[in-house]
C-alpha cells in the first residue's frame, strides 16, 4: 500500500523535530561514553542491537504481519541497513569523538545540500529557488553556531564527517523511500537489524576488547559531580539516543520529503550546541546565539516554500 496520500505535515514536522532535540542532547552523551574504554565500533553494535530487539518486541506485541517482507525489498533495507545506519552512526561517532560537536554536525549537515540536488538530478524533484536562500541561511547559521573558523580541525575528524554526510544522505533518501509502503516500526526493526549483523560480522573478523558493563564513569563537565556504570550510560543512549529518535525520524520520513526533514533536522546542531554549553562548558558566545537564531529562519523559509507542494 502506498502511503504518500496519507501524508500529514503537521506530525513528520513535531516528530522530527523532537527527534532533533533528543539527537541533540545524544551528541554529547556519545562524546561522554566514549571517553570510557568502548570504541565508536562497540558502541554502535551495542546501539543497533538494541534498537532492533526493542523494535522486534514492539512489532510482535502489536503488529506481528509488519514482520512480511518481499525479495524486492530485501536488497534495498540490506543496502539501507548498511549505509543510513551502520556506516553513518559510526562515521559520526568517530567524528564527534575528533572534533567540537558542533562543527562534526556542521559538517555532517552539508546532507540538507546533497539530498535536494540528488532528488532533482535523479528523482525529477521539483524545487523551488526560495528552498535554496533556506539552505543557504541554514548553512550560514551552523558555520556561526559551530564557530568554525576557530576550531582546531582534525583531519581525521573532518574526513569521518564528510563520511556522515554521505551516509546521512543515503539515510534521508531512502527513509523517504522505504516510507511510502512500510510502517516506521518495521523499517527500524529490520535496518538495525542489519546494522547489528554487519558489526557482528566485523567484529568477529577483527574482535575487540571486553567491555565491562560495570565500570563507573563520570557525566564531565558540570556535572562530573555524577558518575553511574557503562551499561546505564549504555541504555540511556540506546533508548533516548537511539530508539525513540529513530522512530521519529522514520515517522517524519513517512510524512515529509527527505529534503524537508534534512532541513528541520539540522535544528539537532543548535540543540546540540547548548547541550554542549550546559553540561561539557563547551564555549558559546552571543555570536553563535544568533548562528542558532538564523538557523531556525532558514529551517522557516526552507519548509514554508514547501507548504503547498505535494512532495511537502
Amino acid at each position: 500500500m502506498n502511503r504518500v496520500a496519507n501524508r500529514n505535515p503537521v506530525v513528520g514536522v513535531t516528530a522530527v523535530s523532537f527527534a532533533a532535540l533528543m539527537f541533540g542532547f545524544n551528541a554529547s552523551s556519545v562524546k561522554i561514553i566514549l571517553g570510557t574504554e568502548i570504541s565508536p565500533e562497540q558502541l554502535v553494535l551495542l546501539r543497533s542491537t538494541f534498537t532492533a530487539v526493542l523494535a522486534g518486541f514492539f512489532l510482535l506485541l502489536t503488529n506481528k504481519k509488519a514482520f512480511r517482507v518481499t525479495k524486492k525489498e530485501l536488497p534495498v533495507l540490506i543496502f539501507y541497513g548498511i549505509f543510513g545506519i551502520a556506516l553513518m552512526q559510526w562515521s559520526y561517532s568517530n567524528a564527534v569523538s575528533l572534533l567540537p560537536i558542533s562543527v562534526a554536525l556542521l559538517i555532517e549537515y552539508t546532507a540538507i545540500v546533497i539530498v535536494p540536488l540528488v532528488s532533482l538530478l535523479l528523482f525529477k524533484d521539483k524545487v523551488r529557488p526560495r528552498l535554496w536562500f533556506g539552505i543557504a541561511a541554514v548553512l550560514m547559521g551552523l558555520a556561526i553556531v559551530s564557530n568554525v573558523w576557530d576550531s582546531d580541525l582534525n583531519p581525521a575528524g573532518v574526513a569521518w564527517a564528510c563520511m556522515a554526510a554521505v551516509c546521512l544522505s543515503i539515510y534521508f533518501l531512502i527513509g523517504e523511500h522505504t516510507q511510502r509502503k512500510r510502517d516506521a516500526m518495521s523499517t527500524l526493526f529490520y535496518t538495525f537489524a542489519v546494522a547489528a549483523v554487519f558489526w557482528t560480522i566485523l567484529n568477529l573478523i577483527n574482535p575487540a576488547k571486553m567491555i565491562d558493563m560495570n565500570l563507573v564513569f563520570n557525566l564531565g563537565g558540570n556535572l562530573d559531580h555524577i558518575s553511574m556504570p557503562v551499561w546505564a550510560g549504555l541504555l540511556w543512549i540506546g533508548i533516548m539516543g537511539s530508539f525513540i529518535p529513530m522512530l521519529l525520524d522514520y515517522i517524519a520520513l513517512g510524512n515529509l520529503s527527505a529534503t524537508a526533514v534534512g532541513v528541520i533536522a539540522t535544528a539537532e546542531t543548535v540543540f546540540a550546541t547548548v547541550f554542549a554549553w550546559a553540561w561539557l562548558d563547551e564555549s558559546m558566545t552571543t555570536l553563535e546565539v544568533i548562528g542558532g537564531l538564523i538557523v531556525v529562519a532558514g529551517i522557516v523559509l526552507a519548509e514554508t516554500s514547501r507548504m503547498n507542494s505535494i512532495k511537502v
